[in-house]
């Protein structure tokens, strides 16, 4: 075999996982926002949920997306755990459609009268003026993915029969130095099939060589079959491995993936022979047919019909798979949940919980995961508002030297707002460094605002974390300082502002929580002016009381120091708002 020929294959697979890969990144980008709402408005029950994970996954290509768009459902409490099982199910059923694509992508003139390649080039052509047309540019990208996935289909199979593997010595004596009726046969070539498909980490490159072999007579069927039945184990392996940094929903639904394709091969084990045999028979291949007892052409032609044998055991496995244990899924549930047992997280502690190096694969779902994140986020930076007022709380409590308070718990509290202003400062540039890599990728103009807009947030949040932390520093600083108490008239004042500084980071979370379009920006106006009117009346009565020696000039500065950081965190929130919904509030 010569270097060029062995370049040839090596080339073709590249073509076809390069193809692959761009046909599903189009998809997505054509219908992935409403995939998204399909996803979370269909899955009442676990056969509505199998249903849209089978129509989502074959729409997209792509298991992948459907199982990254389902955790992030999740995470989000859109969607219990079983019910995404139920549609991780599906999706397993929705990506045999790959298998069909190569198995026609491959299928020659024995089995077909049309060469599919004519569509490869024809696809090209169309793509490449619909990519300069901006307008329909992303049917283009489909149509030269499409195009190059079957381009390397077809070259992968001219290679295949230029090299004349039937009729390969090495080949043929290697895989006849396995008994095709041994039970350890098939264990080792579904061994080999989950190794090739962690290594090449693509079960459709896997399944192309498998079909390869098969089509030219080199590889029995029953051996292609048990490296079909390894990939189904091989992909779950990666995405396991993925998973081990992802949250607990993550790793769990990454388990329930495992043990469904697991259980299937270990059932299908059993009725391995009987179960092929009935596939072959629907398809119309002649299991008994061999080399020598028919002529070239019957056997080649035989031979050819096995990439769709592949095809229809892949689907009618993951069918039939399906059937039977989605009876089974609040049992699946409970198992998953007993083996994976939640982290311990403390919230004082930094970690994203919906970004996850690894994982994500599809740009256009990335930045969903990162608007998660986003949210997390801003509820976080409320939670750190809401120790503020605390704060001056305690700082009240102890000046007034009530039993039930103590100067320690100042002081904790006080640190874990110093804690989470480190944690606001690296959840900004954690963010905005995967938003960044998100970027480099080729995305629509509509992500690519999406991407814009969400820095903003998170520049906006991290001054909210800021704004907190300097409102906390100025209790502090009084706290520990010889300064006079606040009046009680004060404490009402700084109590009132925080109150409707507190409204506003509850508007905030409401819209970034929730759908855009439902969001009425007046409310978020409303408080806002409210604010600025407060702090104004504030300011003219503060010097009023100075004035008349009501307090001290050191203790007015500090008190309007935390109304003014509050309208200030309120500017933020405005920016926030206004950077989510891509306009600005008129009159702020």
């Amino acid at each position: 075999m010569s270097i060029w020929i062995i370049f040839k294959l090596l080339g073709s697979l590249a073509l076809l996982m390069f193809g692959m890969k761009a046909m599903s990144e189009a998809l997505q980008k054509m219908a992935g926002p409403q995939l998204r709402h399909v996803l979370g408005a269909m899955t009442t029950n676990r056969f509505t949920g199998m249903l849209t994970g089978t129509v989502v996954t074959a729409s997209v290509q792509s298991s992948t997306a459907t199982t990254v768009m389902t955790v992030s459902f999740v995470n989000a409490g859109l969607l219990t755990l079983a019910q995404a099982i139920s549609v991780i199910m599906g999706a397993n059923i929705g990506t045999t459609l790959t298998a069909w694509i190569m198995a026609v992508g491959t299928a020659g003139s024995e089995a077909s009268p049309f060469d599919i390649s004519i569509v490869s080039y024809v696809g090209f052509f169309i793509g490449i003026v619909l990519i300069y047309m901006k307008k329909h540019r992303y049917i283009g990208d489909f149509l030269f993915g499409i195009g190059l996935l079957l381009l390397g289909l077809t070259t992968l199979k001219a290679t295949g029969m230029s090299m004349d593997l039937a009729n390969n010595d090495v080949v043929t004596s290697f895989f006849k130095s396995f008994d095709p009726n041994s039970f350890w046969t098939t264990l080792v070539f579904l061994i080999l099939g989950g190794v090739m498909t962690f290594c090449v980490q693509s079960s459709a490159a896997v399944m192309a060589i498998t079909m390869l072999l098969c089509s030219t007579g080199a590889m029995p069927i029953y051996q292609g079959i048990a490296l079909v039945l390894g990939e189904n184990i091989g992909t779950t392996v990666t995405s396991n491995l993925a998973a081990l940094s992802a949250n607990t929903q993550a790793r769990r639904a990454a388990l329930a993936h495992m043990f469904f394709n697991v259980f299937g091969v270990l059932w299908i084990l059993f009725v391995f022979r009987y179960f092929i045999d009935m596939v072959c028979g629907w398809v119309g291949y002649d299991v008994e047919m061999t080399k020598e007892s028919a002529s070239s052409t019957a056997f080649l032609a035989n031979a050819a019909k096995l990439n769709f044998v592949l095809a229809a055991f892949h689907t009618t496995f993951n069918v039939v798979n399906t059937a039977i244990l989605i009876w089974f899924i609040p049992q699946i549930e409970k198992f998953v949940c007993w083996v994976i047992k939640p982290k311990v997280d403390e919230e004082e502690d930094f970690r994203l919980h919906f970004i996850t190096a690894g994982f994500m694969k599809t740009p256009e779902l990335s930045v969903f995961e990162a608007q998660k994140e986003i949210t997390s986020f801003s509820e976080r930076m409320q939670r750190m508002f809401g120790m503020v007022v605390d704060l001056l709380g305690l700082s009240s409590s102890i000046s007034k030297k009530k039993k039930d308070v103590k100067a320690g718990d100042f002081d904790k509290l006080y640190a874990r707002i110093e804690k989470y202003e480190d944690i606001s400062d690296n959840m900004e540039l954690e963010i905005a460094k995967y938003l960044d890599s998100v970027s480099d990728a080729h995305l629509s103009d509509e992500t690519k605002a999406k991407i814009r807009a969400m820095l903003r947030e998170i520049s906006e949040l991290e001054s909210i974390g800021d704004a907190c932390y300097n409102m906390a520093r100025t209790i502090n600083r009084k706290f520990n300082g010889k300064q006079d108490h606040f009046t009680e008239d004060q404490y009402e004042h700084i109590y009132q502002m925080m109150g409707l500084t507190d409204q506003s980071l509850s508007e905030m979370n409401r819209l970034m929580g929730g759908r855009k379009e439902s969001y009425d920006v007046n409310r978020t106006f409303n408080i806002e002016n409210e604010i600025n009117n407060f702090r104004n009346q504030l300011k003219s009565q503060n010097i009023n009381d100075i004035n008349n020696h009501k307090y001290t000039y050191a203790v007015g500065t500090i008190y309007m120091d935390l109304i003014n950081e509050c309208e200030k965190l309120g500017d933020y929130v405005v920016n926030v708002v206004e950077a989510r919904m891509g306009t600005r509030l008129k009159g702020v």
